[in-house]
């Protein structure tokens, strides 16, 4: 089943068992994937529906993810911890659609391959190697832990 189907199958079964939570986090991800949907719609000058791919839905995903985890620091800055917990709740719903995250030492062995697949030695490379490895982490683990990986091994120790 399509990425997209299942949210909405998962959305109409929160719905009639009357779990408020979960179908409000399921009705805000199915809206972020429609509205992305529109926007390919007026790039590609698409007549009719345009469909995102599961791997544009996976892309929505982790935007949605990275939007809450920013907002967790916001809410822990400005001493809301209710509402850091929402968000929180809100990840754990979200990630269940999402590839299986990389642990550390995942990303460092891929960061390590990719630093010696594309011969970088500083960190000058730094853009080289994230270009390579983007491909091989997208979805499966955070950006930021990515970039900070990349930078402590082309770091001159």
């Amino acid at each position: 089943m399509a990425l997209k189907q299942q949210i909405q199958t998962d959305s109409n079964n929160a719905l009639k068992s009357g779990e408020q939570f979960l179908l409000g986090t399921l009705r805000m991800v199915l809206a972020s994937i429609q509205a992305k949907e529109k926007d390919k719609k007026f790039k590609e000058k698409i007549k009719g529906d345009a469909q995102l791919t599961d791997e544009e839905i996976i892309d929505v995903l982790s935007s949605e993810v990275k939007k809450r985890n920013d907002a967790i620091v916001l809410y822990k800055q400005g001493n809301r911890p209710e509402l850091a917990e929402k968000e929180q709740k809100e990840i754990e719903i979200i990630r269940k659609y999402l590839p299986a995250q990389l642990s550390e030492d995942q990303i460092k062995n891929l960061v390590a391959e990719s630093i010696k697949n594309v011969g970088a030695t500083s960190i000058k490379d730094m853009g080289k190697v994230m270009g390579d490895l983007s491909p091989k982490v997208k979805g499966k683990a955070d950006g930021s832990v990515v970039g900070k990986t990349v930078k402590e091994l082309l770091s001159p120790k």
